[in-house]
């Protein structure tokens, strides 16, 4: 059901940012909005109260917004609390998110290795994944894991690369043990 009203809220909000043209401020927005309610747990505690009545969650929303954020945003925020779905915010501001980063062709890479890249590598990294991929500009996650032993693994959405020497290592164990389990079995029907 919270991917449902994600969708349907966040499709809203994209709706309205492109009709009023205004993707860009309303993109903006919703990252300064999703770090502020990120780094104020309290708030979203009080907003999500079962014992505060709606009026009071509404009036505490305009309160805050009110003049530091666009009237389309504050009544964005309105609807959210009105149809009580606060406690759905962050999917909602995420998947408006991945909305604009689409229509923008925004890729954001997650990428694992097993030492630090040097800036050369991480430009080559990034210019690869422009190179074949249908993005304009790549939002870059560096990640350590020395675990993967050398290589690296490359995420994208819910496409994965892995060229770690980790998964290679991994793949060669089970190929070993299919043989080992073949020759076992053979050795038994003689």
């Amino acid at each position: 059901m919270a991917k449902l009203a994600s969708k349907t809220y966040g499709d809203a909000l994209f709706e309205l940012a492109q009709e009023e043209n205004k993707i860009d401020d309303l993109y903006a927005q919703v990252q300064v909005l999703q770090t502020v309610l990120k780094d104020n747990p309290d708030f979203s505690r009080l907003m999500n109260h079962p014992k505060i009545v709606k009026e009071e969650k509404e009036a505490v929303m305009e309160a805050v917004l009110k003049g530091r954020v666009s009237d389309e945003m504050a009544g964005f925020f309105h609807i959210i609390v009105t149809n009580n779905r606060y406690p759905e915010i962050f999917d909602i501001l995420d998947y408006f998110t991945k909305q604009v980063k689409e229509y923008k062709r925004i890729g954001t890479a997650y990428v694992s290795t097993p030492l630090p890249l040097s800036d050369a590598q991480k430009q080559a990294v990034e210019k690869k994944l422009l190179d074949t991929t249908d993005y304009d500009s790549m939002e870059m996650n560096y990640d350590v894991n020395p675990s993967l032993i050398g290589g690296m693994i490359i995420r994208i959405g819910d496409k994965v690369v892995d060229s770690s020497v980790r998964s290679k290592l991994d793949e060669l164990t089970k190929d070993l043990k299919k043989i080992q389990l073949a020759r076992y079995e053979a050795g038994t029907q003689i």
